[in-house]
């Protein structure tokens, strides 16, 4: 059986405009040409559009399609198996907005007046959290499973205000109180994503791209910065003790150059554990060199130095509060960069 555009696109349902945009994009392209030069439609192509149809209800884009059948060795049980996982996470997140849709109706039904505004932002908020993280990811993050209460948080409600209150008055972020704040603020971060840097790297993310998250939150750009700098004060403070005029010149001038970098390099080094890569591993080398890298940037080359920031780390527990190095990605580190500096 051969075919042409239209009459394929009649027998199947599409138009012709979807079977030239297939062609177009290599997806399916009439193997057969007749005498007259016009494309034809084979036996095998139309088996082709078969599958597509049928990947198509699955739920997959065009270009999960085409990857799907360009690799004949993938099962497709696979593929139905992913799509079942994602039909569960809309029926779970559609029986939460049921659930929802029915306090708010018997609110009304009862004659209460339902804050819709913040019933509302409270919807947008699980909109957002479903963009950027899975739902595995969502079950382990406690900062989610506050939002969807729709209760806000009183810990974090009390610490934004006192830290706006701080930055009102003009209170530099270097000094004593937005220090002690900082410390709260980050300890609270730890908590609220389960101690996982994987998930901050997402949470900061969906904080960058998604304007309308300040807004909820009550955290503007400057208020962030104003935390940080705070935070890494209370850091400088301590290394000071251990270090020369000259050595913490250079750290407080180069301290937050690439400070940005470091929750990604975590959550790479938490990849690799949870992966089962031993320390010595080509992954635990790479990541080691990264670490030494950010290390150096701001602590310079010296190894005499690097012995000082070592033994700060080692006897100031403070220096590792509010922070997403647990001792388990330390001393994964700690070998990885034993063995990197071994093989030099």
């Amino acid at each position: 059986m051969q075919l042409k555009v239209g009459e394929l696109a009649k027998r199947s349902g599409l138009t012709v405009r979807a079977l030239h945009h297939y062609h177009a994009i290599g997806l399916l392209s009439p193997s057969a040409r007749a005498e007259n030069g016009y494309r034809l439609y084979g036996r095998d192509d139309i088996a082709r559009l078969h599958q597509i149809q049928a990947l198509r209800r699955f739920g997959l884009s065009l270009a999960e399609i085409g990857a799907f059948l360009d690799q004949p060795g993938v099962p497709l049980a696979g593929i139905v198996a992913r799509q079942i996982a994602a039909l569960d996470r809309q029926i779970e997140q559609a029986a939460q907005l049921r659930a929802r849709l029915a306090q708010l109706h018997g609110q009304l039904l009862g004659g209460a007046e339902p804050e819709l505004a913040d019933w509302l932002n409270t919807l947008e908020l699980m909109t957002m959290y479903d963009k950027y993280f899975s739902q595995d990811e969502l079950d382990r993050l406690p900062m989610y499973r506050s939002s969807q209460s729709g209760s806000p948080d009183a810990d974090w409600l009390a610490l934004i205000a006192e830290v706006r209150a701080q930055m009102d008055a003009g209170v530099a972020p270097e000094a004593r109180r937005p220090r002690e704040l900082a410390t709260r603020w980050m300890t609270l971060l730890v908590r609220d994503t389960g101690g996982d840097p994987r998930l901050l790297v997402k949470l900061n993310l969906m904080h960058e791209r998604e304007p309308s998250m300040q807004e909820h939150v009550g955290i503007s750009p400057a208020m962030r910065d104003y935390v940080l700098r705070a935070f890494s004060e209370s850091k400088l403070l301590i290394y000071e003790k251990y270090l020369t005029p000259e050595e913490i010149r250079h750290l407080r001038a180069h301290y937050d150059d690439r400070a940005a970098e470091w929750p990604q390099l975590m959550a790479d080094a938490r990849d690799a554990i949870d992966a089962g890569h031993a320390p010595g591993s080509p992954a635990g080398l790479a990541l080691a060199h990264r670490w030494m890298t950010l290390f150096s940037s701001y602590a310079g080359k010296d190894p005499a130095t690097h012995a000082k920031f070592r033994q700060a780390t080692m006897s100031e527990p403070e220096l590792t509060a509010g922070t997403w190095a647990s001792d388990e990605l330390l001393g994964f580190m700690r070998q990885s960069m034993a063995t990197l500096a071994q093989a030099r």
